[in-house]
């Protein structure tokens, strides 16, 4: 079966220059380029490519390749800008072929995984009809991600007519209670149309967007994240890997305090602490004295009222707890807030928290942890999505989550039923959320800006942190069996971080930090 996948020319017009002045074209700054050398997959008459990474780009030396039709438009405008390199034409285009083979290369990527997929499940198939049907419905799935991303592309460069056009269009195709890619796709959209309809005229910059401090808790969305904590292994994961650290961390101590950032997203019961508490009172931990926990958050009726529980549950563990609430958000979050008792030892946690003081400068993150570093913890444990959310520019951006979000729906399609309404609150008032801010808000709105555990190498680096290996394998692998979720899920060690994934997608990171 063979697919064609063409990037629209809309996305290159004069419309689009606000989305390209001012990038870093670099080699460097692009994680992925388009090359027709690139190593390929053949997929029946297909080829896909596949974009070197970073390292693999670095040493090898690129050949010249022959020169197929359909890259023959992108060759000769190349060869009009070789032989016109003073004119002031070519110097304007220049940057616009570079973002096309940005968009092109992460467009590649995002279909060659979709490719090697399909190729899978149709060795795997018990029948001809059924393959028939499966690639019935991959054709369907290949032309939803080109609408989507043309129209990601019309939405970038403020073509409001052709946007409007095209969103109408999706609305219809991307159904909410649809196959696994319609649902996401759904999610998308909705990003889209806030963005369609926050965007400013052509020359001003920036989008509007609601505050990140408007952001509210509603019943709906507390009844989704207990569902993701029970049906999806993330949270989960995230709290194991913690856990785990903090129990090696203060291993002979005998006074521990725990500084709670974002109080483990909020869940109603202090799952993670109970955890602890639990493990603590079944497998020796009579030399400990007293375990604190502060709960950094911005709503302090309702941490404490997490609290109330968990001095509740304690006491009947017959374990010395107390739990206390600095009322907070992490960027104003100061040393002297803390209350430090000498004798303890400080251990701070942050589950899926700290990406949200990342912005486009570097300043609001690094004072964050340069504060946490003066606390000088004998262990910071940092879960945070493993995925490429802040890129530099919208489009390179939407492709990243598009890739990201469609193996979380593809895990949830696999663990619940379609008409399912776990899944539906899943996957409409939590990821979709998600989602929606990743698209749609720009500026201090968009709190979404999930990394890759190397930037977060860099930066937890530039803070004063050094990385403290997790030598846990065996008890993570071990951990997956027993939750049992559905196969598919894998756990890989990583320069000393363990990675959560779905089919080979990483979709969490744990890492464990100590002061230099």
């Amino acid at each position: 079966m063979a697919y064609e996948f063409c990037v629209g020319p809309e996305l290159f017009d004069n419309e689009c220059s606000d989305e390209v002045n001012g990038l870093d074209l670099s080699q460097s700054a692009l994680p992925y380029h388009a090359f027709p050398n690139l190593p390929s997959i053949e997929n029946g008459s297909s080829t896909w490519f596949i974009p070197l990474s970073n390292e693999e780009r670095n040493s090898k030396r690129l050949k010249p390749a022959p020169i197929t039709p359909e890259e023959s438009v992108g060759r000769n405008s190349s060869a009009y800008m070789g032989e016109s390199r003073g004119s002031a034409k070519s110097l304007n285009s220049l940057p616009r072929l570079h973002v096309r083979d940005h968009i092109c290369a992460y467009t590649q990527r995002y279909l060659a995984v979709g490719a090697m997929e399909e190729e899978a499940s149709s060795l795997m198939g018990p029948g001809s009809e059924g393959n028939d049907d499966k690639e019935e419905g991959s054709g369907d799935a290949m032309r939803l991600v080109q609408q989507l991303i043309t129209c990601a592309e019309a939405v970038a460069c403020r073509d409001k007519l052709h946007a409007s056009a095209l969103l109408s269009e999706l609305r219809t195709e991307a159904l909410i209670f649809g196959s696994s890619f319609q649902r996401v796709a759904s999610c998308f959209v909705q990003g889209l149309s806030d963005r369609h309809a926050l965007v400013q005229p052509l020359g001003a910059v920036g989008l509007l967007g609601p505050g990140a401090n408007e952001i509210v808790v509603t019943a709906e969305k507390e009844d989704a994240l207990s569902l993701v904590y029970e049906i999806f292994p993330q949270i989960q994961f995230g709290h194991f890997v913690a856990n785990a650290s903090i129990l090696e961390a203060f291993e002979g101590e005998s006074s521990v305090h725990i500084i709670d950032l974002g109080m483990s997203l909020g869940l109603r019961h202090g799952h993670q602490w109970r955890q602890l508490m639990q493990t603590l009172a079944t497998c020796g931990g009579k030399q400990l004295r007293c375990l604190r926990v502060t709960a950094v958050g911005n709503s302090a009726e309702r941490l404490q009222a997490i609290g109330d529980e968990l001095e509740l549950y304690a006491k009947g563990l017959k374990l010395n707890f107390k739990f206390s609430v600095l009322e907070s958000n992490l960027e104003t979050l100061q040393p002297q807030d803390i209350s430090l008792i000498d004798g303890e030892i400080l251990v701070i946690n942050s589950i899926l928290q700290l990406h949200s003081v990342v912005k486009e400068s570097r300043g609001a993150l690094n004072s964050v942890l340069q504060r946490m570093h003066d606390l000088s913890p004998k262990l910071l444990v940092l879960v945070e999505q493993d995925s490429s959310h802040n890129g530099p520019f919208f489009l390179g951006r939407f492709m990243e989550a598009l890739h990201y979000y469609s193996a979380i729906f593809d895990a949830l399609d696999t663990v619940l039923p379609k008409y399912d309404t776990r899944r539906a609150k899943i996957e409409q008032f939590y990821f979709a959320d998600e989602i929606k801010n990743i698209v749609s808000c720009e500026g201090p709105a968009r709190v979404e800006r999930h990394e890759r555990i190397d930037q977060w190498r860099r930066r937890m680096s530039r803070a004063g942190f050094h990385l403290s290996p997790i030598k846990m394998m065996m008890q993570a692998k071990q951990w997956l069996e027993k939750i049992k979720t559905c196969e598919g899920y894998t756990i890989v060690e990583e320069k000393g971080c363990l990675v959560l994934g779905w089919k080979s997608k990483p979709i969490v990171a744990a890492s464990c930090w100590k002061c230099s």
